[in-house]
C-alpha cells in the first residue's frame, strides 16, 4: 500500500494514521520475529522467496540480484527514492532510460513526484536488466489496464512493485506471478474495524487466540500477504480480503473457515527492510523452468528487442 487510508468497500474501510514512533517500529518487528513470521514461506512445489536485496544506487552491486533469479527463479531489490534521486537529476541518459514513459515524467508538475515516479522506473529497469543480463536502455515498459508494469515482449518475466512512504521495491520473476506489498512497521490503524472488514472468520479467531501485543503486527503482516496476493492476481482491490485467509503462522492460503487451500504452487514472504518497512511477496511456480540461463537472448532475439525499444539518442553513456 502507498496511501494513508485502507480502501473502502467489502476489504477496507478502516482509517490508518502516518504517527511515528520508532518504538513502535522496533515492537512490530521484534514482535513478528519472536513469532518467526518473518522470512515464512508456506509452498507445497513453490522455490523460496529470498529476502530482498538492498540497492541504493544504479553501480551498486547487482549480483545477489542475479544469483536470486537463477537461484530460485525470482528476485526482489529495494532502495527508496532519494537514494535513486541523483541518478534522475544528474545522469545525461534519463531520456533514453525512461523510455515510453519520458512523457509522462516530463508532464509531471510536482519536483517530488516527478522524482519518485522517474526513480521506480529506473530501479525496474536496472532491475531487469541485471537479472536479465542487458543494458537497461533495452527494457521497454508496458501497462496493462489498472497501471500494472511489465516489459514489452517478455512474456515469461513477471513485475512486481510496491512503494510507501520512501521505500520503493521492485520483484522480478520467470516463474509466474508475482505480487509485492509494502507497509511501514509502524502504521497505525483501528485493529477492531480492520479485523472485520480484511479477516476471514479462521483469521479473527486465530487473531483472538493471540496475546493482545501480537494482534496488530499479526495483522499488518496479514494486510501486506493479502495487497501482495491479490495484485499477483491482477485483482487489486477488486477481490475482497474476506474471500480468502492465510495461516497466521505460516502465512500458507486459506479458505474462510481455516481450511487448506488450493494454491500450493505459491509462495509468500515477509521480510522487514530499511529497519522500518515489511515487504510481502506473493510468488506463483506456474511450472515454468526456473533453472539454467536466465539472460535475455535464451527468450528473444536481440535484434528483435531493439526493434521494439525506442531508439537511443546520442548522449554520452555515462553512468552515475
Amino acid at each position: 500500500m502507498h496511501h494513508g487510508e485502507f480502501p473502502d468497500g467489502p476489504s477496507g474501510g478502516g482509517r490508518v494514521t502516518d504517527d511515528i514512533d520508532a518504538r513502535d517500529t522496533v515492537g512490530v518487528l521484534a514482535t513478528l520475529e519472536r513469532m518467526s513470521a518473518l522470512g515464512v514461506v508456506a509452498t507445497a512445489r513453490g522455490c523460496a522467496v529470498a529476502p530482498p536485496v538492498h540497492i541504493p544506487r544504479p553501480d551498486s552491486s547487482w549480483l545477489g540480484v542475479r544469483e536470486n533469479l537463477l537461484d530460485r527463479g525470482a528476485t526482489v531489490a529495494y532502495a527508496t527514492w532519494t537514494e535513486w534521486m541523483p541518478a534522475v537529476l544528474t545522469t545525461p541518459r534519463l531520456r533514453p532510460l525512461l523510455g515510453r514513459d519520458w512523457s509522462r515524467y516530463a508532464g509531471t508538475q510536482d519536483p517530488a513526484v516527478r522524482c519518485r515516479f522517474a526513480a521506480s522506473r529506473l530501479l525496474i529497469k536496472y532491475t531487469a536488466a541485471a537479472a536479465l543480463g542487458i543494458g537497461p536502455e533495452d527494457i521497454d515498459i508496458a501497462y496493462r489496464l489498472g497501471g500494472r508494469p511489465y516489459l514489452r515482449g517478455l512474456d515469461q518475466v513477471e513485475v512486481g512493485l510496491t512503494h510507501t512512504g520512501e521505500l520503493m521495491a521492485v520483484g522480478i520473476s520467470r516463474m509466474g506471478r508475482m505480487g509485492l506489498d509494502a507497509e511501514r512497521a509502524d502504521r497505525r490503524f483501528d485493529l477492531d474495524l480492520m479485523r472485520r472488514r480484511m479477516c476471514t472468520p479462521a483469521e479473527r479467531a486465530d487473531l483472538d487466540a493471540l496475546p493482545a501485543d501480537q494482534q496488530a503486527p499479526s495483522l499488518l503482516r496479514l494486510w501486506t500477504l493479502k495487497e501482495a496476493y491479490t495484485k499477483a492476481l491482477g485483482q487489486g482491490m477488486r477481490l475482497p480480503f474476506t474471500e480468502f485467509g492465510f495461516d497466521l503462522a505460516l502465512g500458507g492460503l486459506r479458505t474462510p473457515d481455516g481450511a487448506a487451500a488450493l494454491g500450493d504452487e505459491w509462495a509468500f514472504a515477509t521480510h522487514p527492510v530499511l529497519g522500518r518497512y515489511l515487504v510481502s511477496a506473493a510468488c506463483q511456480d506456474a511450472g515454468l523452468d526456473p533453472a539454467g540461463d536466465t539472460s535475455v537472448g535464451t527468450m528473444l532475439d536481440r535484434r528483435l528487442l531493439t526493434a521494439m525499444t525506442p531508439p537511443r539518442d546520442d548522449s554520452p553513456t555515462v553512468d552515475v
